[in-house]
């Protein structure tokens, strides 16, 4: 393995030693638990190493903020899901409650349905929903989002057009 680092790396590193401890410190005002906050702020420096270029930012705390916060969104976003998904368990009777690893697996999916459906507007990614789950009509969805039938369409072909990306990949 060679010791020579690229400008990319170097640069990832520079903000690591001078920042680590201000945005960890940051993170622990945000997160109640401490270990999920060196979670967090280890994340924050994996996904600029994930990067193909680092541009050097001209507020680095700044910069490293707002990746942190997009991590604490998605980290409090599949929590609530979580959460969401125990309610629901509990209303049914424990003896038709599914195996420990069968309720993994569902909390799975949920979770890569959620990050497949993120990537969609807020708008769209309800009207999936109402849909889908709630098997609402598209005029009923137009009126609870107050818009229009037609865009309502729009929404659930992008919904549709995420899914297919998901199964199959990228259309050629």
């Amino acid at each position: 393995m060679s010791s020579v680092q690229n400008p990319h790396s170097e640069r990832v590193g520079a903000l690591y030693r001078d920042h680590r401890g201000w945005l960890l410190a940051w993170l622990r005002r945000n997160v109640a638990c401490p270990s999920r906050a060196e979670d967090l702020s280890q994340d924050t420096f994996m996904r600029l190493l994930g990067r193909d270029t680092l541009p050097e930012p001209r507020e680095p705390r700044a910069f490293l903020v707002a990746i942190a916060k997009g991590l604490l969104f998605d980290y409090f976003r599949r929590a609530a899901l979580e959460q969401a998904y125990l309610a629901e368990l509990m209303l049914i009777p424990e003896s038709e409650h599914p195996s420990p690893e069968a309720q993994q697996l569902i909390l799975e999916d949920l979770k890569a349905i959620d990050r497949l459906l993120g990537t969609l507007s807020s708008k769209a990614r309800a009207a999936f929903l109402y849909s889908r789950l709630d098997g609402l009509g598209h005029a009923q969805i137009a009126q609870r989002l107050g818009v229009s039938v037609p865009r309502v369409r729009q929404y659930l072909a992008q919904g549709i057009r995420q899914c297919y990306i998901a199964l199959y990949g990228e259309p050629t």
